[in-house]
């Protein structure tokens, strides 16, 4: 939960008209030559395809495809749109399997389309509950793995579609959305076993990442990001705080082939105030380090203990290689929603602290313990009961969920950041009622304030990740940027996110803005690119809402002469040269 409106205004905001049938839509028909997706190649995927989250195991949302580059991004040119029929965040990259797009939306549908022309095959529609209410009704992408696709609903069940058709070939229900329970992410898919994390922090929940059978749906484990009585870190907590505790686990997890390791962000604790749920709080604001096969966490690094902000941690860290120091490190890389640029080196049984720095200015630490890595409190920053407390970055940290990228040609790392931002609140002791929001505080008592003087808001920067050192920084002066961000062979950097519905392409080496298109809306997923018949395409979904547009209704409340209206309605958008 991260805005200022009533529950009666998310409600509205979060169910726009769109309840239908599980069914699959009149189309072009079946798709007659569908490539069946292995292990191998998940593991090492072919150029042409964009296949997982963030393209490839390790997250660094990197596409080798170099035939559009910086001599000739100024020709891109739209080839095909393709409208969604709803509104609301759009936030899921177009997945493309060998010609074949999956486009998941929000609202519980999944459209596949002919990825070189944008005709459409078939389209899935989920009937979701009329009572059915959560902060965020978007969709992150559907996983793939031989010939199905897996969907992880805001109804909180997966459900395999049959890739050709669209048919449903089993529906597995997770959790319980009345009580707050929902799924946002796109699932990880590793050696037949669907792997997914659940939303609903903001509803006392206690959070947990789960794997099903692929081929049937049975659940093969679920591992709980509160400890309970006897696991490691339980003491971490007081009294029966564990059982509400929140640490949701939001977004797609990261893979180490190598030593088979699952690399999953954990969201904050619940409720917000740190005083109501005395301690560490393991393993909240956390990476986790989980085995496969059975679920087992093998270790883990906590960014900030006692979470008291709403600085989920979910986004999982990038595994990168890096040189540093003379040798080698097998290192995690996260730039955290708690305004640290987080190095780190995963090892089989530790994740080790190498090195920390804010990328966006912030008032709440103090410093960076040089051995544990543990942040500095600064306590006149930290919300408490009974007193607004202020503290920069604001609720939305210096780097929501929208995710970085990594360029192997460059070497540098990708930020959309969000800076000038500061936010508050009061907290409040309040009753946990299963199904309704619990936040610690009042709704009506949260807002976003804008630093005096401030001549800007979003920032994409570029980050050297062994030096430390920013190489370059593009200012947004009327909007925050709030977008994934991807990087291509051809020295460029694609991203969206800012509110004059603007898609931009950047120099990866130097950050001139190099090409730009205004699309029907913001946008707010991320991009993909594939090749087909030697043609390279890039992609994306324009549709603002959500925390986007929780973030501009702010806005338009500083008198800073940002108006909170963006247009929404999702539609994909393709790209490639001009012939």
């Amino acid at each position: 939960m991260k805005t200022s409106m009533t529950r009666k205004q998310w409600l509205l905001s979060g169910f726009v008209a769109f309840t239908c049938l599980a069914s699959t839509a009149a189309g072009a028909g079946p798709i007659e030559n569908y490539s069946p997706v292995t292990a191998q190649r998940l593991e090492n995927p072919e150029p042409s395809n964009w296949m997982l989250y963030r393209r490839t195991y390790d997250g660094q949302g990197y596409s080798p495809l170099d035939q559009i580059n910086t001599s000739n991004v100024k020709n891109l040119t739209p080839v095909w749109t393709f409208a969604t029929g709803v509104v609301e965040g759009h936030e899921a990259p177009p997945i493309v399997n060998n010609g074949v797009m999956f486009v998941a939306t929000p609202m519980g549908q999944v459209i596949a389309l002919n990825a070189k022309t944008g005709d459409e095959y078939w389209r899935y529609k989920r009937q979701l509950p009329d009572d059915l209410f959560q902060l965020h009704p978007t969709s992150r992408g559907v996983g793939l793995w031989e010939d199905k696709l897996y969907l992880a609903t805001t109804d909180d069940h997966v459900v395999a579609l049959d890739a050709k058709t669209g048919k449903v070939v089993w529906d597995t229900k997770v959790q319980d959305y009345k009580k707050g329970q929902y799924m946002t992410l796109m699932p990880l898919i590793i050696d037949g076993k669907v792997i997914v994390g659940g939303s609903g922090g903001e509803f006392g929940v206690r959070g947990y990442v789960a794997a099903y059978d692929a081929k049937d749906g049975k659940e093969l484990w679920r591992t709980y990001t509160i400890p309970g009585e006897g696991e490691p870190g339980h003491d971490t907590w007081q009294g029966d705080d564990w059982k509400n505790g929140g640490g949701s686990a939001w977004m797609t997890g990261n893979y180490d082939k190598e030593t088979k390791t699952i690399y999953w962000g954990v969201g904050n604790a619940a409720p917000w105030p740190g005083e109501m749920h005395p301690g560490d709080n393991l393993y909240t604001s956390s990476v986790l380090a989980l085995d496969p096969s059975n679920g087992k966490i093998k270790t883990y690094h906590q960014y900030h203990q006692n979470d008291s902000w709403d600085w989920d941690e979910v986004e999982a860290p990038m595994l990168i290689d890096l040189q540093r120091n003379g040798r080698n490190i097998k290192s995690l890389v996260h730039p955290g929603r708690d305004a640290i640029f987080w190095v780190l080196e995963r090892t089989p049984t530790k994740i080790n602290y190498v090195a920390g720095w804010p990328f966006v200015s912030t008032d709440v630490w103090k410093g960076i313990d040089a051995e544990s890595g543990r942040p500095i409190v600064d306590p006149d920053h930290k919300p408490t009961v009974g007193k607004r407390v202020e503290f920069c970055p604001s609720l939305w940290g210096g780097k929501d969920w929208p995710s970085a990228a990594y360029s192997q040609k460059t070497g540098l790392v990708y930020v959309p950041a969000n800076e000038n931002f500061c936010g508050g609140f009061t907290g409040e002791k309040l009753p946990l009622k299963p199904g309704e929001l619990w936040l610690g505080t009042k709704p009506e008592d949260i807002g976003l304030k804008t630093k005096p003087g401030a001549d800007h808001f979003g920032e994409l920067q570029a980050w050297d990740p062994v030096t430390g050192k920013k190489v370059w920084q593009h200012n947004f002066p009327k909007s925050q940027l709030f977008g994934s961000v991807t990087a291509t062979a051809g020295d460029l950097v694609f991203v969206g996110g800012t509110n004059d519905r603007n898609f931009r392409a950047f120099n990866a080496k130097t950050g001139e803005l190099l090409w730009e298109q205004k699309t029907n809306s913001g946008i707010m997923g991320m991009p993909s690119s594939y090749e087909i018949d030697g043609t390279q395409y890039i992609a994306i979904q324009s549709g603002w809402g959500v925390d986007a547009q929780r973030i501009q209704d702010a806005l338009a409340t500083n008198n800073i002469g940002i108006e909170s209206n963006v247009p929404q309605g999702g539609v994909i958008w393709v790209f490639a040269l001009k012939k």
